[in-house]
């Protein structure tokens, strides 16, 4: 079973891979992302997330699971709202995020088919917050300066955790 990665961990801050061969093991690795989010109750996961640099998200914001592979946002919309996020791997972090709310995403589907998909409110956010994972951008550099140093407790404590493990 994979594990979710939390923060420190540098993999969430590396830049993921493309995936350049759409087969079994990728089919698996989704099978077991989306096992994992859900066990979790997560409502996405980008592959960084449990150990593994590449650029696949699974997502399920309500209206079934979708997953992708090399996603790419192709349009954003101009309107923007904040709303609260967490993340499963900054535990117990909640803060709010400015994103776009209307976007187009591609991606490959995991038959290696080209997926091309509109979204908006909650998924896109999340569609916004898994692509962010895969470029090793997290929730908590959305937020001010000021709003980090409000922070820096709950990430020492995280950062704390992570060294006894």
């Amino acid at each position: 079973m994979l594990k979710i990665a939390t923060y420190p961990d540098p993999i969430l801050r590396q830049k993921a891979e493309a995936v350049e061969n759409v087969n079994d093991e990728i089919r698996s690795l989704v099978e077991n992302m989306a096992e994992v989010m859900y066990k979790d109750d997560g409502i996405g996961l980008a592959a960084p997330q449990v150990g593994v640099s590449q650029r696949i998200i699974v997502v399920d914001a309500g209206e079934g699971l979708i997953s992708l592979i090399n996603p790419e946002i192709i349009y954003k919309g101009e309107e923007k709202e904040s709303m609260e996020e967490g993340c499963l791997s900054l535990p117990g972090i909640r803060v709010d995020v400015l994103r776009v709310k209307k976007i187009t995403v591609r991606g490959f589907n995991e038959s290696g088919e080209t997926v091309k998909m509109d979204a908006e409110g909650l998924l896109a956010r999340v569609f916004q917050h898994e692509i962010d994972h895969l470029d090793g951008i997290l929730i908590i550099d959305h937020v001010s300066p000021l709003h980090r140093t409000f922070l820096r407790s709950k990430l020492k404590k995280l950062e704390k955790e992570a060294k006894t493990i």
